[in-house]
This record gives structure tokens, C-alpha cells and sequence, in this order.
């Protein structure tokens, strides 16, 4: 028997060598692991976009124009970001959606005229490709919450048929904040809360929408990895749309406005910024803030009757005068080059849709036709916008200017037709504008807004049907210039009449009575069903008809065979 003696620090040097490569194998399989983790979770270049849509909130109700609401959520976010101070929607819900989700005028997609109602067979045109789609195909997940307004007659009109994975909320103009019922007129209510395609029965606690909308939200980004896919969130809140409802510890704030519906309107705005205070604090929790562009709008001027205000600019919600189009708006983001700024380029809500295609490395073809443009060097560096004029509207259905003509619009344009162009410094207006009263913080101290002795009321307008204002020198349009630059007013309305050669026929169908809730289990939904939706529904009726009788006749061939051993028995 031999015995090999080692030398003692051979033998340690050989065990140590052989850790050390085991123990650096295990590190290099660890790094290995970090890495293919840090590659998997690598963040995106493409930002998180956070949409929000506020609903008849006027030009002065946010802290930073001077009112009496306390909006600290709103103006902290707007100062630290930068303000849209040449920021134009358009004068109703339906047109400023529509314009935000194709980047298309109306006069392009035949929603020229007023808005989408419940009972109408009508939605957003199918053919349109619109924002979530383009994001989506960026590879964006695309959540919406909260109103639609876009139609719903059948199911190819519903947010999740338009580019969204997910949707939560409405799909009429308006509705209860706590009971989400809406009524279109006698013995045509329903419930309009969805989730997804379905009534959302399961989903409802009775939370005021506002609340409701915004825990959604939260729960959207709470549940997303922000380091692996890019977020689009569309929230388009309820507020501050009447009916005027909210929770009364938020009127407790504004008990000395003695008008109620100023004190609700106030109360409704404190807790929509409260609302937002939350949501930005989730998307600081959840790791989405440094690479998030938050965008805040509007979606037409304030209603005074229901308590908003447009001071000092001219007119209201469903005009086309100043105080109905130029809307509160800013954009929040660690990714603004010029942070704490005023951008008072011209900006429209159609110039949304490339803007933030472009930043989400998205592509815009030019089949598109879009009427927007990409405005973001000109909001986060501050340089001159590409858009130098905005058509706010050709409507060819209203027409009710009595003194409206042909020859009141140089052979040019026949000035009865509702009709606002922009171009530069100038505005041009006609047909009948709307409501054209300016309406000063102090009507508001009045118990009742019925009461208008504070109204400056406008009684010169009457038998015009043309207006030319310059806008940057009288933004409250209180000197018209038409009879002064006729040669102005000419070069307009050719604008306009070349615009119109590119419309498209006005969409604006008749009431159908099948869209009463009552044919469908007590909920605003689709009603409408075209051929091949009806010839699926036949199939799959006859199918299970078919099934049905099968089993029944294999039943009744069974007992027989039954009755027929017995009697063989």
C-alpha cells in the first residue's frame, strides 16, 4: 500500500482554486440573470401619456385666471409644466372628442353639426383611424376611463373597438354622478356605466363618478410595469358637467358664494383637483413620473348657467365666440425642455393626435388627411407653432341668420351658415355665433343667474351675420372690424368656401326608437345590428334550435325504446 503525501499548501491551494472558481461561476450566473433582468425591465424611450379631459370647465375657473375656486393641484402642475394660452377646442363634448381622437375636423368626418346624441344611430365613422390605434400599433397599452360621447348604436362604435384594451365608464354626454342614470326625454332612461363591452352592474358601489373615474385610474397603473410596455390613459372625467352634484364636505369650502350653483360648480372643481392631486401621487408611487407626459384640456368653455365661468372672454359652452373655444389647458412633464413657461402659440385639440403620435414613436401615414400638427417643440421649447390658422367650424345645417345671404358674403359665402375661421391674428364669424354676452364675476352674487342686471348685453349684434375680430389685440372681441377691412373679410371667406369643397355630408341621422333602454334590459347600449351581425345572431339562434330540438327528439326516441322493452317484458 502506498501512501502519496501532498505538501499541506499544495493540497489548500488546490481546495481554494476550486472555491473560488465554483463561487465566481455562481457570481457570473447571478450577473448573467441581473443583466437579462435589467434588459427585460429596460425602460422605454417611449413616454407614458396620461390624457386628461375635464367636461365644461370654463376659461376662469382654475386658480391660475384669477378665480375664486382653489385649484392648488392644477396650478402647481401648470406652473411647473407649461401653459396653453392659445389653446382652442371646440364649442360641445361630441365635436372636441371626435377632433381629439382622429386629428380631423369635423367638416372631414361629418359631425359638423351639434353633438352625438343616445338616440341616434351615429358614432365616430368606422373609417377614421384614430389616436389609441396609432399608439397601440406603437406598442403602447391603451386604457380609457371615464365619458365617451362618441356613439354606441352598435358594438364597432365602442372604446374597445376603437384601439383601447380596456374601458370603464360612460358612453352618453351626461348622466347621474352617484346613480349613473340618464334620461333622454320621457320613458327613455337607462344605466350608462360599462366595463369593457357590459354594463358594469357588479362594478357600481354608487361612488360619485369623479371618486369613482379616478380610483379606476389609479388601479390601471398600479397594475402595469411601467419599465416594460408604454401607457396611454385617456381620462375623461364627468366633471364639471351638470347635473351639479358632489359630496358636501366640498361645499363646506365655498359657503360664502351665495349663488347654489356657482357654490356646487366651485365645490365640483375642488374635488376634481383633489382627484388629480391623487393620480399624479400614484404615478410618483408607481414608478411612471419621470418618463410621463401629463396633458390637461378642457373640452369646451363654461356654462354659466350651470355655474361656470368664462370671464372676461365673450359668450359661453356651445358658442363659437371666444368664451365657447378657448379652453383651460397645460402639459406636465419631467421631459418639457422650457419647464415653468407660457406657450402662446396657436394650439388646437386636433394637433393632440400627431403631437403624441410622433412622441410615442408612433407613424403617421398620409392617407391619415389629419387637420393637426405637432406642436411639441413649440410647447416644450418654446419655438413658433406650424399651425397658423384654425377652421373652428362649418355647420351648413344651421342656418339661422335671418339677415344671413349671399350678398352679405361678397358672392363669396352665404353668410347665414354657422361658420368661424381663424387665420393669424384674425377671426372671422358667421351665421349665428350663439350666446354673445360677456359675464363678469359678479353676476354670480346673486342668489339666482336668471338675475342679469351685471351682463354686459350685447343689442348692436342684431341683423349681422358677419364678424371680423383680431383676435391678439381684442381677445374679448369687443370691437368688430368687419365694415373697417372689407378686403379682410373677403380673403376669410374664400378661406372658408375652400375649406367647405373639402367637406364631407353632414351625419346627423333621426331618432331611432329601438335605442330605448327599456329594449334592453333597462341599459344604454348597441342596438343596432347590420346584415352580418344578424345573419351571426340567426346562425347561431338556429344553431342552438337545432341542438335544442336534437335533444328533444333524442329523448323522445329514448323513452320510447324504455316503453317498448316494458312491453316486451
Amino acid at each position: 500500500m502506498f501512501i502519496l503525501w501532498v505538501p499541506l499548501s499544495l493540497f489548500l491551494s488546490f481546495i481554494i482554486s476550486q472555491t473560488w472558481s465554483v463561487q465566481m461561476s455562481w457570481e457570473n450566473w447571478n450577473a448573467e440573470l441581473r443583466n437579462r433582468g435589467n434588459e427585460f425591465d429596460k425602460p422605454s424611450s417611449q413616454p407614458h401619456i396620461i390624457f386628461i379631459l375635464v367636461d365644461d370647465q370654463g376659461f376662469r375657473d382654475v386658480g391660475y385666471h384669477g378665480s375664486e375656486i382653489k385649484t392648488p393641484t392644477l396650478d402647481r402642475l401648470a406652473a411647473q409644466g407649461v401653459k396653453l394660452e392659445n389653446y382652442y377646442v371646440q364649442p360641445l363634448c361630441s365635436p372636441s372628442r371626435s377632433q381629439l381622437m382622429t386629428g380631423r375636423y369635423q367638416i372631414h368626418t361629418g359631425l359638423q353639426h351639434s353633438i352625438i346624441r343616445a338616440t341616434q344611430p351615429n358614432c365616430l365613422p368606422l373609417e377614421n383611424v384614430t389616436l389609441p390605434q396609432k399608439l397601440k400599433q406603437a406598442g403602447y397599452a391603451t386604457h380609457m376611463v371615464g365619458k365617451w360621447h362618441l356613439g354606441f348604436y352598435k358594438r364597432g362604435c365602442l372604446p374597445t373597438q376603437r384601439g383601447f384594451d380596456s374601458f370603464f365608464g360612460s358612453l352618453l354626454g351626461s348622466g347621474d354622478y352617484y346613480s349613473h342614470y340618464k334620461c333622454e326625454g320621457p320613458g327613455i332612461c337607462g344605466y350608462d356605466l360599462y366595463e369593457g363591452e357590459e354594463a358594469a352592474w357588479e362594478q357600481d358601489r354608487g361612488l360619485y363618478s369623479t371618486v369613482m373615474f379616478t380610483r379606476k385610474a389609479i388601479g390601471i397603473l398600479a397594475n402595469h410595469n411601467p419599465r416594460r410596455q408604454p401607457l396611454f390613459l385617456y381620462l375623461a372625467y364627468q366633471a364639471v358637467h351638470s347635473p351639479l352634484q358632489v359630496p358636501a364636505r366640498y361645499l363646506e369650502r365655498y359657503k360664502g358664494i351665495p349663488n347654489l350653483h356657482r357654490r356646487k360648480y366651485a365645490a365640483m372643481v375642488s374635488c376634481l383637483d383633489e382627484a388629480i392631486h391623487n393620480l399624479t401621487l400614484a404615478l410618483k408611487r408607481y414608478g411612471y413620473y419621470d418618463n410621463t407626459v401629463i396633458v390637461y384640456s378642457s373640452d369646451n368653455g363654461g356654462q354659466p348657467l350651470a355655474g361656470g365661468s368664462n370671464w372676461p372672454l365673450r359668450g359661453s359652452k356651445a358658442t363659437y365666440w371666444e368664451g365657447g373655444i378657448r379652453a383651460v389647458g397645460f402639459v406636465h412633464s419631467p421631459l418639457l425642455v422650457r419647464k415653468g413657461t407660457k406657450c402662446r402659440s396657436l394650439v388646437h385639440i386636433t394637433d393632440w393626435f400627431p403631437t403624441l403620435v410622433t412622441l410615442g414613436e408612433g407613424t403617421l401615414d398620409e392617407d391619415l388627411n389629419l387637420d393637426g400638427y405637432d406642436v411639441w417643440e413649440a410647447i416644450s421649447e418654446g419655438r413658433p407653432s406650424p399651425r397658423q390658422d384654425i377652421l373652428h367650424n362649418i355647420d351648413p345645417i344651421y342656418i339661422k341668420a335671418k339677415n344671413g345671404s349671399w350678398k352679405a358674403g361678397y358672392g363669396l359665402w352665404n353668410t347665414a351658415i354657422q361658420a368661424a375661421l381663424r387665420v393669424g391674428h384674425w377671426k372671422l364669424l358667421t351665421g349665428v355665433p350663439g350666446y354673445s354676452d360677456w359675464v363678469p364675476p359678479q353676476t354670480f352674487s346673486h342668489q339666482r343667474l336668471t338675475n342679469r342686471y351685471h351682463n354686459e348685453r350685447v343689442r348692436w349684434d342684431r341683423g349681422k351675420s358677419v364678424w371680423l375680430f383680431n383676435i391678439t389685440a381684442d381677445p374679448y372681441e369687443r370691437v368688430d372690424l368687419s365694415q373697417r377691412y372689407p378686403h379682410i373679410v373677403k380673403k376669410m371667406l374664400m378661406r372658408l368656401a375652400q375649406y367647405n369643397k373639402t367637406a364631407v355630408p353632414v351625419r346627423y341621422p333621426a331618432k331611432d326608437l329601438r335605442s330605448n333602454p327599456q329594449y334592453n334590459g333597462g341599459v344604454w347600449g348597441p342596438w343596432y345590428k347590420d346584415e352580418r351581425e344578424e345573419q351571426e345572431e340567426d346562425e347561431r339562434y338556429n344553431h342552438l334550435f337545432t341542438n335544442h330540438l336534437g335533444k328533444r327528439r333524442w329523448k323522445k326516441k329514448s323513452k320510447s325504446r324504455k316503453l317498448k322493452r316494458k312491453v316486451e317484458e
